[in-house]
């Protein structure tokens, strides 16, 4: 999905000094000489640069050896099996158009301008097009061209001439950068046969690399997935293109277990499952990306609101609410108006002032700390509420409930003394942990999001201030003893960040809340508050949000627990059935009982046959069913049937009472 990340596995702040096997060029040579002997060396790295292992390499550079099974492997693996399904679309269909082809997370995409869209049949095709050019073990040759070359040798590629014109500014998103960047052009051949006068060129493209040897090293762990209209270049001014995506890994084991992942996510995907369950729902007549929650699912969100809502008052937050329309004279205060004009939604004309959606709550959090004089006897100052926003996001991106446009908010906003600032970090950190923890998400790492050097329009504040701010959130991430991983220019335009990470049940990272250090807008807004010499200072400001959004965040549990929540957090916690109809009044003096003491109870009084009306509890994935037949109701007990199938007979009913109302209050994670 599209909001899942993949951990790096040995990406950290601190690289490691010694690399192993790295060593110090002392005279020109390339990575085959060097590790020639290594079968899974795919590459090199180069004072941190990846090379081909056939270009040369002069002396006085640090060098060390990439496998294939590693991050920076599997990267060059999925490019180069990405040029490979360039190669055969266009051997099936000389007139097919090239436009990028990255590796992304787990695969590689690749798009054209074809005149058809691409069938299933179609991919088939493709897939065993690739396998004839794996076999042949072509060889990736890289060669440096000028502008007027490269141009002259892709005059009939319109999109790789575009993109040439695009040199040393085409690191975006969307993928450019895999095709040209840096101080030079490059172009790689494919080519067949052994020996510089025997060799025949193949085909060929416009790429920086760096790419494996031979593609007989991509192996037959790749499979192509599926195909999508996109744009070029992600713009909708642009030429609409098909985009075929595949998935390579270095063994078809490893394919296949890709694929049982697949598989398995697409079993506990949270909008399937969110319809079975009769959870939530989206309309046309409502617009996309705006969920309407159903009695069930709003059981669901509620219990998470009033979990979180007593969560920040025990943390010393006061609850605040602000309106879901403002001027945006304010967002320009703030300023997210130019940095976020795009994802917010048009603004409207009223009475002669322009009005827009919240879009964030901070701006409106500082109109409450500057309504009226601040002491330092009152900070940190914490304010809290749930701030429903809507973000105009594309309709492609749109995805459930974790991609959505209108969303709430556990929103919180800690107005801090520089002194008080490491302390506060901490202690949302902290927050922000316990509550993953009791919600069942234990295994997680920490993200810290810099600003981009290169970019400095896109961010605001001092040199000094970023260095400072930077500094502690590292040093308090890493009192956490979690591992800090890296995330250079993902800051938000004010201030650094750091996010947690989080596992799921079929070991998927999800991004979940985050922290973000703000020095920018309290200046913005001329907040201050007198200190304890008399003199008016600025306070930091702290954000944080510990779901991200409720909706996101619901649609991860839903997925994390297929559904099969922990009894405190299911939407109905007991069902209640009788074996005939003569012992209902006994059941129903029972559910009396339990919802005497706030359990959430469902009894089945259906027409349905006893066995059903048991499936139906299993399929609803109910934590608790308690059956009630003769012998039952003369012990004035029930029997206990759990939600892995297991059953205890002969329970008394207060017992049974007892025994779910506990693990209701301890947030038990198996019923």
């Amino acid at each position: 999905m599209s909001d899942v990340v993949s951990p790096p596995s040995t990406t950290d702040l601190t690289p490691a000094e010694s690399p192993t096997e790295a060593t110090t060029t002392t005279e020109t040579t390339t990575g085959t000489q060097l590790f020639g002997e290594r079968r899974d060396v795919v590459v090199v790295r180069v004072d941190g640069e990846l090379w081909d292992l056939d270009r040369e390499i002069p002396a006085g550079h640090k060098v060390e050896p990439v496998t294939i099974s590693e991050p920076d492997g599997l990267a060059v693996l999925r490019h180069s099996a990405a040029h490979v399904l360039a190669q055969a679309v266009q051997q099936v269909n000389p007139d097919a158009k090239l436009g990028i082809g990255p590796p992304v997370t787990d695969g590689f995409y690749y798009d054209f301008d074809v005149e058809k869209p691409f069938t299933p049949e179609d991919l088939k095709a493709l897939d065993k097009a690739m396998s004839r050019i794996i076999r042949e073990g072509q060889t990736f040759r890289r060669r440096v061209v000028t502008e007027e070359e490269a141009r002259a040798e892709l005059a009939d590629e319109p999109y790789k001439l575009e993109l040439i014109g695009l040199k040393g500014g085409s690191d975006d998103e969307n993928g450019e950068n895999v095709e040209v960047g840096g101080a030079e052009l490059t172009i790689y051949d494919n080519v067949r046969g052994a020996g510089r006068e025997s060799e025949t060129v193949v085909w060929k493209d416009l790429c920086r690399g760096p790419h494996l040897p031979s593609t007989r090293l991509i192996g037959n762990g790749v499979q192509l997935m599926r195909s999508a209209a996109a744009y070029w270049r992600g713009s909708e001014k642009n030429p609409m293109l098909q985009r075929v995506y595949g998935t390579a890994w270095p063994s078809k084991d490893e394919l296949k277990a890709y694929l049982d992942r697949l598989a398995e996510a697409e079993r506990r995907d949270h909008r399937r499952i969110g319809t079975e369950m009769d959870l939530f729902s989206f309309s046309d007549e409502v617009g996309s990306g705006l969920p309407l929650f159903h009695p069930r699912g709003g059981v669901i969100k509620r219990v998470m609101e009033d979990y979180v809502r007593q969560r920040h008052i025990e943390e010393g937050f006061s609850y605040v609410g602000t309106p879901h329309i403002t001027k945006d004279g304010l967002f320009h205060t703030s300023g997210h108006l130019p940095y976020y004009a795009d994802t917010m939604f048009p603004e409207m004309d009223l009475e002669g002032s322009k009005y827009r959606l919240k879009a964030m709550n901070c701006p409106m959090h500082n109109l409450i700390f500057a309504s009226r004089g601040r002491s330092y006897r009152e900070l940190p100052l914490r304010l809290f509420e749930f701030g429903s926003v809507y973000r105009y996001e594309k309709s492609g991106v749109v995805q459930g409930l974790t991609r959505v446009r209108g969303l709430t908010q556990d929103d919180s906003h800690s107005y801090v003394t520089p002194e008080q600032a490491p302390g506060e970090v901490k202690h949302l950190l902290n927050f922000m942990l316990s509550v993953l923890r009791d919600f069942g998400l234990d295994d997680f790492y920490l993200e810290l999001s810099t600003r981009d050097d290169s970019k400095p329009d896109k961010f605001v504040g001092s040199d000094e201030d970023w260095a400072a701010a930077t500094k502690i959130l590292e040093e308090v991430g890493r009192e956490t003893g979690l591992e800090l991983v890296a995330d250079p220019g993902g800051a938000a335009f004010y201030g650094p960040k750091i996010s947690v990470q989080a596992k799921d049940a079929i070991g998927r990272t999800w991004q979940m809340g985050t922290v973000q250090y703000d020095f920018n807008q309290p200046k913005g807004f001329g907040l201050e508050y007198t200190a304890a010499d008399g003199t008016r200072q600025q306070p930091v400001m702290i954000h944080s949000a510990k779901f991200g959004s409720i909706e996101r965040f619901m649609g991860v549990l839903i997925e994390h627990y297929a559904g099969a929540f922990p009894a405190w957090l299911a939407p109905v916690q007991v069902k209640l059935v009788p074996v005939a109809e003569a012992f209902d009044d006994y059941v129903k003096d029972v559910a009396a009982q339990l919802t005497a003491r706030g359990v959430r109870v469902e009894v089945d009084l259906s027409d349905d046959r006893f066995a059903k009306k048991i499936r139906n509890a299993s399929k609803e994935k109910v934590p608790f069913t308690l059956i009630a037949g003769g012998e039952d109701a003369e012990a004035g007990a029930v029997s206990f049937r759990f939600r892995d199938g297991t059953q205890e007979n002969g329970v008394p009913v207060a017992d049974a009472v007892e025994r779910i109302v506990t693990a209701v209050a301890e947030r038990a994670q198996q019923a």
